[in-house]
């Protein structure tokens, strides 16, 4: 079989499916299906095609999964895109400074350094740590709702260098 799905949904959710950065729509769930596959919407479905007639309208998408799929860690992909699409119209600098995201990122720290025989720098500073990062990719002032998967890969990449994880 080639992969390839067909899939019928309300209009909103299927275009949450294909949304791209910057659309209104777009959010974690873009974000997770278009890392995986790629999304085409088809056709729309009017409400008036159906008795008794629905209150929405509907979409068909086309779905087809990655050949290959992508060689990546879903299980901190999935903790970095929680985190910065939580508050997606905030800027990643803002989104950040949370105390439960700091706290989070400084526990998952010194959990993967103490598993991996990393010596914890005695003036080590997430908060720092993060600014860095954010200066080095230039996204302090981006905001999730305008990131491509490449870039929220970089991200993910240059935290994950840095020891800093998203899943403990």
């Amino acid at each position: 079989s080639s992969g390839i799905n067909a899939e019928y949904g309300q209009k909103e959710f299927a275009e949450r499916l294909y949304a791209k950065p910057g659309d209104k729509l777009y959010c974690r769930l873009s974000a997770n299906t278009q890392l995986m596959a790629r999304v085409a919407h088809v056709l729309k479905v009017g409400k008036n095609n159906f008795k008794p007639p629905p209150k929405v309208d509907s979409s068909v998408v086309r779905i087809e999964p990655m050949n290959p799929m992508p060689n990546i860690n879903f299980v901190e992909w999935d903790g970095l895109t929680r985190i910065v699409f939580t508050r997606k119209n905030k800027t990643l600098a803002a989104i950040f400074k949370s105390k439960s995201v700091l706290e989070l990122l400084t526990k998952n720290y010194q959990i993967y350094c103490s598993l991996n025989e990393v010596m914890v720098p005695e003036d080590f500073d997430i908060k720092k740590k993060i600014e860095e990062i954010f200066t080095e990719c230039n996204f302090n002032d981006t905001r999730a709702r305008t990131m491509t998967n490449d870039e929220l890969l970089k991200l993910l990449e240059r935290f994950n260098a840095n020891n800093i994880h998203f899943s403990s």
